[in-house]
Formats: C-alpha cells, structure tokens, sequence
C-alpha cells in the first residue's frame, strides 16, 4: 500500500458495494467507509482533522508511529461512534482546543502516541465510555488527560508525561477507571478528581515527578487507589478537601517534601495496608471539624522533617488500628477541642521527641497500643486534654507519661517500664486517673506528682524504680491501695490522701526476695536524688569571698547585694544545721530577676553562679545565657529538643534566660513557647539540685510570663528588683569606664555628666549601664575629632575629657520636658 493512501475494506453486511477503494485523504475514505469497514492508513502526515463518526477500525497499515495526524489547528482527532482507532501518531498545537476529542459511543483507542501542546492531551465528555490502551500523552500545553461530565472511561497501561498541567482529571460527575497507568513530570497534580458524583478507580497506578499534589480530590468526589505508588513530587502526596472521600488499599507514599495526606474540609481518607515514608512535614494531616482518617495495618516512618508523623486539629478525628509508627520526630498530636484520635493495637517506636501529644481540649482513646525508644511517651498537656488509655506499654522512654495544666486523662492497666526519669509524672495542676497501672525499671521516681495536683491512683504498682516508688512533694494526690517495692500498702480500706513520699516509707515491709539486700536498702530511701551527670569542673574555681567582693563592687544595686547575701547566708546556716544533725531549711534558688536593661542582671547572675560553686552547691557554676530564639524551635517537636539540649548544657551552673515573657505572648495563641515553658518546668524539676534557673525582663512582662504555667511560680519563689541607675550611679559608671580607658574626667565634665543624665529621658527603651557606655564611646569619638584639629596636643589633653566632648543634650533636654507635659 502506497503512502498517503487510504484504503477502505469492505467487512460490513452490503453486497453490492465494491470490496475495496483507496482515497487520499482520511477525510474522503470516512465519508466513503460504512459500520464495520475497516480504514487503513498509509504511512505519512495527514494534516487534517480526523472525525470518526461511524462503527468502523481504523488503523496503520505499517503498524504504530507510521501515520502522523496533524492539522494546522482544532481537534486532530474527533471520536464520535463505536470505532475502534490503533496505531496512530496525533500531533496538535492548537492551544484552544484538545488534540483528541471523545464525544459519543464506546469506541476503543490503543496503541497511540499524542504529542501535542494543545488545551487537553485526551478529552473525554458527554454520554460516551471509551476505553483508552497502551496509549501517552505527551502535553507540555496543558492537561493530560480529563473526563468530565456523565462520560465513564477506562484507561489501560497508558502514559501521561510531561504535561503542562495537571496529568489526568476527572471532574463534573464522570468515571474513570485507571489500569496499570503512570504519570510523572507534570507541572500539575498527577490525578485529580473534584465534584459532585465524580468517581475513579486506580489500580496498581504510578504517579511520580510531579509538580503538585500526587493525588488531589475535592468537591465531594470519590476516589479508590488499590496498589498505587505517590513518590517524588513538589507538594503533598495526597489532598483532599471539600467532602472528598478517598480510599487506598495496598498503596505507597514516599518522598513527599509535604505531607503524605493532607485532609481538610471534611474530607475523608480511608487506608488500608498501605504505607507513608520519608515526608518532610505530617505524614497525616487532618484539620477541620468532621474530617476523619481511617487507616488499618498501615505504616508510617522516616520523617525527614521536624513535624509529628500524625497531626489531627481543627475537630478534626483519627482512627488508627493495627498500625505502626516509626523513626518520626513526634508520632501523634491532637489538639484543639473537638479534635480525638483513636488507636487500637498500635505501636509507636523510635520517636525523638513524643510519642503522643495530646493538648487544647482534645481527647485519645488508645487500646493495647506500644510506645518504645522515645523521649516523652505521653504529654496531656492543658485543660481539656485527657482520654481513655487501656493497656497501654512504654518502654525505653526518658519519662513515659506527663499530666499538666488541668489535664485529666484516664488510664487502665497502663505499664510503663525502663524509664529513663519519671515513669508518670504529673505538674502543674494536671490531674489523671491510673487505675491498676504498673511503673517499673525506671531510673527516677515511678509516680511523681508536684504542685499538689489532685492526681487519683487506684491499685498502682511501683516496682525498682531507682528514686523510689511514689514521691508527692505536696498534699493533694489520692490514693487507694498502691503499693511499691520501697513501701506497704496503706493500711486504711478507705481512699487516703497522701501527703509526702515519707508516708509511703513508714513500717515498709522487707522487699521481694528477688530484689538483693543492698537494692533494697536503696528503694527505701524513696527521696534519695539520683545520680548527677558526671560534668568536669571549671578549671579554676575562685573563693566565694572575691565572687562576693566583685559583687560588692558593683555600682548601686544595694537591694540587689542584700538579696543575694541572704541567699547565701540561707545555704551556709544550712549547711552548718546538717553537721549539726538538724533539718536544713528547703531553698528555691531559681530567681526571677525584674528590670529594665542594662542595670546587671547578667553580671549579677554570673557571680551568683560562681558564688554557688565556690559553695559546693553547683558542680562547675558556669553560665549559659539564651533568649527565645535559642529555645524555640519553628516546627512542633523541635521546641522541647532545642530547650532540652540548652538544660543539658547548663548542667552544673545558672540557665540565664533574658526577656523570659517573650515565651508567654499575650496573643500567643499556640505559640510554641509554651511548649518551651512547659518543658522548662518539669527539667527544672527533674534535675532541682543540678541547676539555677534565673529568668530575666521587664517587671509587667516578668508578671505574665509566672502566670502562664501554674508550675512556673511555685518554682520562682523569689523575685529580686533591678532598678534603674539614679544619674550620679551613671555618673560613676562613666567614670569608671573612662578610667579603665586611661581616659581623666575634668570636674566640669563631671558636673555636665550629672546634668545629662538628670534629664535623659528613663523609658522602656533606657539602658542604662548600656547607655552609659554609648556616651562615654560618644566622649570618646568626640574628643578624638576635638583634637584631631590640633598641631601638638600634651599627654594631658590625650586623656582629659571635656564638657564639650559629652552629647548634644538638646534631644534627651527636648524629650524630658516633652514627658512632663500633661496630657
């Protein structure tokens, strides 16, 4: 067969129509075909516009990429009947149109090749059900592939690549079957699927190099994946929104820069033996009241990022069952009201930071669920937060359940073993209930509860814990038939109230005979600190008296010395009372420093630490000063690493932390800080003998930042006032600093000092000690100008300071009598 040549065969019913006839064009042999005829092409272009609108086959007479349909513009090729087309080679660049349109009948289409950069690759619309087989689409123009309005297609192991927009969409209430199909490097989502009645079906599909979302639905569409892969693409893996439901079975989400799924708007994802791994942010993130996600047997692992693995918000809720959570930074959060999870049979494993979060009035129902090698197993974090919890194992934990802020979770035959410090530990005015729970191995307290918090245990257990079984360090947990290796069972039948851990320990019982005699001595001793890190000492240690000699030296702050004077006399006077075999008074030594800058809070806390030292109160008496930028971290979970990792750092000597209220903003809202706070408070008691913390900043400020946490006041029970600098106080200050510069003040100069910094306005923005400085530093410039002008200048001209050389007085004189104006 010649090229260029159509050929039409008869293989339909008519007799009396010749068997064969060739055309030169597609155009005439479609006019001349009839239902059934078969219609083969001759190699070549062919630039026209192809329409079939009868029955018949059409194909390549030298088989697939050997005829080109090209036309100059409009649809390259119409489908409109039941035809079956093989073989052909579509090109287009009509960029207002599709370069194949199916339109009518249930025509198949197999073996094609579209290369084109029109509006859509394959557009499938109105009452038709194509089927579509071993057919791509190359589309750098726009779309690859849509279905829309009542038409239902099937696509069998074809390929969309390079699209301009998004790679397959199916939308307006269409059906869609995907076969064995793949989609990658398009400049849109792989699979899109949005509105009322739309529905689509992929099986063993592979979207990948995507410029988007791997899988977006929306507009109450319904998806089903079934041995699916989403990897390598710029956006989520999956995206549901608007009511859109989606079901994956069998399917595998991995190298996702986002989030694996990202559900909002009460959509719903259902997933089942499937797995998320190596997301940057959530490998689950559902937000919004009545949006859900329902995952059984699945696996989530390999976060790259710092955000939990699991993250319900917004009334948003989770079901998890059978389903494992790996080398994450957090697996589980839920927070706001509204929002709950529930997990059964799960396991939480390799988190680095916590395992379960729970915070905002949000609630968790977990069921035989395991949580090993994490940092904090469990932290309810604030009023609201709680749940049921049954069955449920920690193990390998640093402390395996916190309870703060009003919290009041209930948990059930819970056991939390081999950890690193409190096994339960409840602050803050938490509450909880545990009801037959077990707390073993541990390597602090196994149930420690502070701050009086009204914390019911039932029927608990407390076995080797290497501080001790049960430590309350003020009256106000119940408790009802517990025991502990280091103590008896309380003797009275009724609920009893205890006070201290010393209550426990009373008339104990011998221990178990499995536990040796020198181990059992240890559990007894409940209250007995455990062991300090092993943190070398400064290389030199200076005596207390130069620490406090220095300190004496200081300029002002009278109130300040008298303070930490009596500090000190508290801890020498105790320690005398020890050696005299007395009880030695209980010190707070956290301090709350309050006061504008520059007035030596910083200098102050540093000689305070050495002072420490020097006493044998702290290991090395070092300082490490930070901010909030140095504690909070900018994604969920990183906040109480960076906040761990500075405590560790100030082991042994003052944590200094400087405008402390920036970690308690008015509008803070879910400003991570609290996360810092809350954080801060339980190191800060879990290591009390190891550590000074003195937080620092504005009197007002300082006041809200001890009511954010119901835990921060009681451990900052003294409060030492900074004020400022009177103007002789500056006057000395510059003094001094001209002195140790070889610099000479006249008594002029001193006089005209005294008067600048009698009007220099005191504002919030004042720094003192600080501002001292930037005018001797201004002095000291202008004098270098002053005598720069000179021939010859004498050794005491070099140091002398003159009334001139001080700061143009006109805008602190302007601004001092600008505050006194009535308002």
């Amino acid at each position: 067969m010649g090229a260029g040549v159509v050929r039409v065969t008869l293989d339909g019913a008519s007799r009396w129509r010749r068997r064969s006839g060739e055309y030169p064009t597609m155009a005439e042999a479609m006019a001349a075909a009839e239902v059934g005829d078969t219609v083969t092409i001759g190699p070549g272009v062919y630039r026209e516009n192809v329409v079939v609108d009868k029955a018949v086959t059409v194909r390549a007479a030298e088989g697939p990429g050997t005829v080109r349909i090209e036309p100059a513009f409009g649809v390259a090729l119409t489908l409109l009947a039941t035809a079956a087309v093989h073989d052909l080679v579509v090109e287009c660049h009509d960029g207002s149109a599709p370069a194949v349109l199916v339109a009518g009948g249930e025509p198949e289409l197999s073996d094609c090749r579209i290369t084109t950069r029109s509006s859509v690759g394959i557009e499938v619309r109105g009452d038709t059900r194509p089927v579509v087989r071993r057919c791509s689409v190359d589309n750098a123009g726009g779309l690859g592939v849509r279905v829309a309005e009542a038409a239902a297609a099937h696509f069998d192991e074809c390929e969309v690549l390079a699209a301009g927009q998004a790679g397959l969409v199916v939308r307006a209430g269409a059906t869609a079957r995907f076969d064995r199909c793949r989609v990658h490097h398009t400049s849109g989502a792989a699979l899109v699927l949005t509105g009322p009645g739309t529905e689509v079906d992929a099986l063993d599909c592979e979207f990948y190099e995507v410029n988007g979302n791997g899988v977006q639905a929306e507009d109450r569409a319904v998806g089903r994946l079934t041995g699916c892969t989403v990897h390598r693409v710029s956006d989520n893996g999956l995206a549901l929104d608007t009511e859109a439901v989606l079901e994956l079975t069998g399917c595998r989400i991995h190298d996702i820069p986002e989030n694996g799924a990202d559900l909002r708007g009460r959509s719903v994802l259902r997933l089942r033996d499937s797995g998320l791994r190596s997301f940057a942010r959530n490998g689950l993130s559902v937000w919004d009241p009545q949006t859900r996600v329902e995952a059984v047997g699945c696996e989530i692992r390999d976060s790259t990022g710092d955000y939990p693995a699991v993250w319900i918000s917004d009334g948003a809720s989770a079901q998890l069952t059978g389903c494992r959570v790996h080398d994450v930074p957090d697996a589980l959060f839920v927070l706001d009201q509204g929002s709950s999870a529930e997990a059964v049979d799960c396991s939480f494993s390799q988190v680095r930071n916590t395992a379960v979060s729970v915070s905002d009035g949000a609630t968790v129902r977990l069921d035989q669920v395991r949580v090993q090698d994490a940092n904090t197993g469990l932290w309810f974090r604030d009023h609201g937060s709680g749940g049921l919890l049954t069955g449920l194992e920690v193990a390998d934990v640093a402390t395996g359940v916190i309870v703060t802020k009003g919290a009041d979770p209930v948990l059930r035959r819970c056991v939390v073993r081999g950890s690193g410090e409190a096994a339960v530990y409840v602050s803050a005015g938490g509450r909880g209930s545990f009801e037959e729970c077990v707390a073993t191995h541990g390597k602090g307290f196994g149930f420690h509860v502070i701050d009086g918090c009204r914390t019911v245990l039932t029927r608990c257990r407390a076995e080797q814990n290497a501080r001790g079984g049960f430590e309350f360090a003020e009256p106000g947990p119940v408790v009802d038939g517990c025991v502990s290796d280091d103590a008896k069972p309380a003797a009275a039948p009724e609920p009893v109230r205890a006070t201290t851990a010393a209550a426990w320990r009373d008339a104990a019982p011998p221990a178990p005979p499995s536990v040796p005699q020198a181990r059992r001595e240890s559990l007894v001793e409940a209250g007995a600190p455990a062991a300090r890190p092993q943190i070398a000492p400064l290389p030199e240690c200076r005596p207390a008296e130069e620490s406090l000699a220095e300190l004496d030296s200081l300029i002002g702050l009278e109130t300040v010395k008298q303070e930490v004077r009596t500090l000190i006399d508290l801890i020498s006077v105790g320690r005398r009372r020890q050696q005299a075999g007395l009880k030695a008074p209980s010190l707070r030594r956290h301090l709350v420093f309050t006061g504008s800058p520059g007035t030596g809070k910083t200098t102050v806390a540093r000689l305070y630490g050495e002072i420490l030292a020097a006493l044998g109160v702290l290991q090395r008496g070092h300082l490490v000063e930070v901010a909030r930028l140095d504690l909070v971290g900018e994604h969920i979970g990183a906040t109480a690493q960076r906040t761990w990792e500075v405590f560790q750092r100030s082991l042994g000597g003052v944590l200094f932390i400087d405008e402390a209220y920036a970690l308690a903003p008015e509008d803070g809202g879910r400003d991570f800080g609290r996360e810092a706070i809350d954080t801060l408070v339980k190191l800060m008691e879990d290591h009390r003998d190891d550590v000074v913390v003195i937080v620092a900043g504005y009197t007002t400020e300082m006041e809200r930042f001890l009511a954010s946490n119901p835990g921060v006041a009681s451990r900052f029970s003294r409060t030492v006032t900074f004020s400022d600098y009177s103007a002789a106080e500056l006057v000395e200050i510059t003094r001094r600093q001209a002195a140790e510069q070889e610099y000479a003040l006249s008594p002029e100069t001193v006089a005209a000092l005294l008067g600048y910094f009698a009007v220099l306005p005191k504002g919030p923005s004042f720094g003192n000690g600080r501002t001292a400085r930037q005018v001797f530093e201004t002095m000291v410039e202008r004098h270098a100008v002053r005598l720069a002008q000179l021939q010859e200048v004498t050794t005491e001209q070099l140091q002398l300071l003159l009334p001139e050389d001080l700061p143009t007085a006109t805008g602190a004189t302007t601004a001092a009598a600008a505050a006194r104006v009535p308002t």
